[in-house]
């Protein structure tokens, strides 16, 4: 944690900028180890050329704050107080003025943005986005151990989805039951809204479950994934209640054959396009390829979307230590939609896989 804050005292040096100023909560852990969700109130770690770095939050979180693994100053506001004068009177006490600083263009809001020009009023602002993309990309051991432990409860979670699958049972039913047994066993967030996407709902690469009904015959699409210890893992798997038209099942094996080309093509070298062009030719050879809309996969660590998009065009070369999903998807509306996600870290050789729920065709009676 603290080497990664190093390397970004070091970048700040190095290209004469003189503080960052991060608010992505998600970043703002990567950097300090604390946690937190802030929601319309101001979190944010700022971090200085020459200067000792600190973190702000508000003051109903500075204990916890205190108590976490960061060990820098804790700043912190009240309600009713303006969190941005603060925020200038504490930099004030570590450097007369910010001339440079640099801010998450693809974070931070117009009117936050606004409201810190006004507070430290420098002569420039710099895009720390993508240095921060390009730190976050290659993993370390710890964070990939912590992504295998996640991967595990993804899989935990398919078992409990799968098992309460019956007949007229509701999408939003299934839902509530994996996150509620999940916390039973000390899971506290999903990495994003779990789906379970049934029948025609399945075709919507992006459905939202709601009191669509389990009947006979369907494909039943889940896409979860749960947080653990700061990283998240993301895992697709799509099963059949009873038995699916043969146009279902031949959509199914093409998804399936797409999945396992392009995780078994992954290796250092290899092109982030070219990956999404073998598991894209799969499905567009036997006349599917308008189905598939979306991206072959993202990048994944403590943010469930992350650099690199896997997708056609991009020539970003594969690396060592890249964690990312390969998701193929087919989504024929009133026939079917299947998508099976399996998220990778890459070896010297090739890849792991970070999920193991098995991806034949799961029949559930």
């Amino acid at each position: 944690m603290f080497k990664q804050l190093t390397f970004l005292q070091n970048w700040l040096q190095e290209n004469d900028v003189d503080a960052v100023f991060i608010n992505d909560p998600n970043h703002v852990a990567y950097f300090s180890g604390y946690h937190s969700e802030p929601h319309e109130r101001i979190l944010a770690l700022l971090v200085f050329k020459h200067a000792a770095p600190f973190l702000f939050v508000p003051a109903l979180e500075k204990e916890d704050a205190l108590s976490s693994p960061w060990t820098f100053d804790v700043a912190s506001y009240l309600d009713h107080e303006n969190p941005w004068n603060i925020i200038q009177q504490t930099i004030l006490q570590r450097a007369d003025h910010l001339a440079t600083i640099a801010v998450e263009k693809d974070f931070l809001t117009v009117s936050k943005f606004e409201q810190l020009n006004l507070a430290l009023s420098p002569s420039s602002i710099k895009d720390i986005s993508p240095i921060i993309q390009q730190m976050k990309v290659i993993k370390t051991p710890d964070e990939i151990q912590k992504m295998i432990e996640a991967g595990k409860w993804a899989d935990k979670a398919l078992e409990i989805g799968f098992n309460a699958i019956g007949e007229g049972v509701e999408e939003q039913e299934i839902v509530a039951v994996i996150e509620y047994e999940l916390k039973k066993m000390g899971i506290k967030n999903m990495s994003f809204e779990t789906m379970v996407l049934t029948g025609d709902n399945a075709a919507s690469p992006h459905g939202t479950p709601g009191d669509r009904k389990i009947e006979k015959n369907d494909l039943i699409l889940f896409d979860l994934g749960v947080v653990y210890e700061g990283y998240t893992s993301d895992v697709t798997r799509t099963v059949a209640f009873g038995e699916p038209s043969q146009q279902a099942k031949d959509i199914y094996n093409l998804v399936l054959e797409a999945n396992e080309a392009a995780i078994a093509a992954v290796k250092p070298g290899i092109t982030a396009g070219e990956l999404d062009r073998i598991a894209r030719d799969v499905i567009s050879e036997a006349g599917y390829g308008k189905y598939f809309n979306h991206r072959l996969g993202h990048g994944l660590g403590s943010n469930v979307h992350e650099f690199p998009s896997i997708m056609g065009g991009n020539d970003l070369v594969i690396e060592e230590g890249m964690c990312f999903s390969i998701e193929p998807g087919i989504y024929v509306p009133g026939v079917a939609g299947v998508r099976i996600e399996d998220c990778v870290y890459v070896t010297a050789d090739g890849c792991e896989v970070l999920t193991h729920t098995p991806k034949s065709l799961t029949v559930v009676s």
